[in-house]
């Protein structure tokens, strides 16, 4: 599932495009991908303008100048194609442009798009109660020890929570507990203070640097360009099962199911 650098990456790319160009055409090639499409789309986005556009979490935000935001999900294999050369079966939503055309294409169909009003955004379900923006400065390990305090539950477990931080996902805090030397398994209420001032830094860099890289190219995953991101070459962890730690202490690196999801860490440099 394309995570936060991959949705960062997606809008950057359509920034581009779109920021500051007005809509002239809407075509929604299907009623419905994960959730029907709103009935009101079509008409809300014709003539509208892009006043710019941004990300919360791992959804991406289209801001019309009619006082509308279009929310999308990239689900599993979505992503934004750029004027592509032939149209795909796929391309469920075409936004047009007087000079560019942009298609949402998701083979397996799990994301979504939904239209809310921009004053309304921060009530949207989804967004109401979601923690702070892990590239955001609302981020600190103050913030981690009062989410985090008395509770049992592994680190790891607590870091995917969205109401804890927004955005994580497995691949990027199985890095960042690595970067930070902390052991996944470990109750979150027991990290101390010193550790997540290693943390926060930590996700941080690791997010960055995937955005930087154009993202994880793992499956379906690639830019709205259709270039392949290539942070995969750089994991110190994630999916790396049986291989020598890159710290180079002798760690080998094991995986285990957490919470319904692999886990990747070095026993030797995460304790």
């Amino acid at each position: 599932m394309p995570e936060l650098p991959e949705v960062e990456t997606t809008v950057r790319g359509l920034a581009r495009f779109l920021e500051g160009e007005r809509i002239v055409q809407v075509r929604v090639n299907r009623p419905d991908m994960r959730r029907p499409f709103p009935p009101d789309l079509v008409q809300a986005l014709t003539g509208a303008r892009i006043d710019s556009l941004g990300r919360r979490a791992k959804y991406g935000l289209l801001h019309t100048d009619r006082d509308r935001t279009m929310i999308f999900h990239l689900g599993m294999s979505g992503r934004w194609r750029i004027d592509p050369e032939e149209p795909d079966r796929h391309d469920h939503l075409v936004l047009e442009t007087q000079d560019h055309r942009f298609a949402l294409c998701d083979p397996r169909r799990f994301g979504w798009v939904d239209l809310v009003d921009t004053a309304a955004l921060d009530q949207w379900p989804s967004f109401a109660g979601m923690g702070p923006e892990p590239l955001g400065d609302a981020l600190t390990a103050r913030h981690l020890r009062s989410a985090l305090a008395g509770r049992k539950q592994a680190i790891k477990l607590m870091l995917l929570d969205q109401s804890v931080v927004a955005g994580l996902g497995n691949i990027y805090v199985c890095e960042a507990l690595w970067r930070a030397r902390i052991n996944p398994k470990k109750a979150g209420g027991r990290v101390s203070l010193a550790a997540l001032e290693r943390l926060v830094p930590e996700i941080r860099s690791v997010l960055e640097q995937s955005i930087r890289d154009g993202g994880s190219s793992l499956r379906d995953y690639a830019r709205p360009d259709g270039e392949l991101g290539y942070f995969a070459t750089r994991f110190d962890v994630y999916g790396r099962e049986g291989q020598p730690c890159h710290r180079a202490d002798g760690g080998v690196i094991r995986r285990f199911a957490q919470g319904g999801r692999s886990t990747w860490y070095c026993p030797r440099c995460q304790r």
